[in-house]
């Protein structure tokens, strides 16, 4: 259980160095900086465990796909989240992110059209859409620019989904560690021209520095390794538990160390999201009450 509530302290955190990070550096710069500290890391790492030449065999085994999945699982969530706080706080943020289990099971019915979305279920994914709602459409202090902010990290919890689906796939085939490594290297070739362009005129402050070092080892490489060391040890079923850790660890930071005021639409929010996952992943079930058989004469 250490392991999980780790993974919901540095997950928890990236949503305060993102904030403060993001007073120094464009979004795609940011992000940029962050895949290429996180992927050399992992490559090290990596390398140090099965040498560069298998390393990069895995990697050449997975094609295109590896790579690919980059874009979806971190260039575009990575920088929708990114934008998404210089308007929002960053609890919001994490609040609105935690929303993406429950598109992980509305796109995993396309795929899998057996599976059918009925009762609580149905209940759930309603409820947790209504708290998205509640953040994004009750926010007086943002205007319109936090209703966007926060529609742009939903739409960052989409980019996951679709990259958690498709990562699945993927890693019948390879280790966590090369695929996270092969997909962090995707994403950054795709920053890399924008992160280039957005590069500050001058140096930013420590504090913006610092972030991104910190988002890029401990939000990510670091995080990368302990989740699929729980993966191998727990199973996924213990690791979604990070989902209901995360907003509120992210929200703690936020109110603690950012001043960030906690009103009553991020509370709903978080209660109406956290609920509807719960219900539509199937996490919550409620027992059928069975009949009872007359007594024998």
């Amino acid at each position: 259980m250490i392991y999980i509530g780790l993974l919901a302290a540095f997950w928890g955190a990236s949503y305060l160095f993102i904030k403060v990070a993001g007073r120094g550096f464009e979004p795609a710069t940011m992000m940029m900086l962050r895949l290429a500290l996180a992927a050399s890391l992992l490559l090290v790492v990596l390398a140090a465990q099965r040498g560069w030449s298998a390393t990069v065999a895995d990697m050449q085994s997975l094609g295109w796909e590896g790579f690919a999945l980059g874009v979806v699982n971190g260039a575009i969530p990575f920088t929708l989240i990114a934008w998404g706080e210089k308007h929002i706080d960053s609890g919001v943020a994490a609040i609105a992110n935690a929303s993406m289990p429950i598109f992980v099971v509305l796109l995993a019915i396309r795929w899998k059209p057996s599976e059918r979305v009925h009762g609580l279920r149905l209940v759930g994914f309603l409820v947790g859409l209504v708290g998205v709602g509640v953040l994004a459409g009750v926010h007086p202090e943002g205007g319109w620019w936090g209703a966007a902010g926060t529609l742009a990290v939903v739409v960052a919890s989409v980019s996951y989904a679709i990259g958690s689906l498709w990562g699945q796939r993927l890693i019948a085939h390879t280790s966590g560690l090369t695929l996270s490594a092969s997909s962090m290297i995707g994403g950054l070739i795709v920053l890399l021209p924008l992160g280039l362009w957005q590069l500050p005129s001058h140096a930013p402050g420590w504090k913006a520095t610092g972030s991104v070092i910190a988002l890029a080892v401990i939000g990510t490489a670091l995080a990368q390794i302990i989740l699929y060391r729980v993966l191998r040890s727990d199973g996924a079923a213990r690791v979604s538990l990070v989902t209901y850790l995360l907003p509120v660890t992210a929200l703690f930071y936020g109110v603690l160390l950012l001043n960030e005021p906690l009103t009553w639409e991020e509370l709903a929010g978080m209660v109406l999201i956290l609920g509807g996952v719960a219900l539509g992943s199937g996490a919550v079930r409620f027992a059928r009450r069975e009949p009872v058989a007359a007594p024998s004469p």
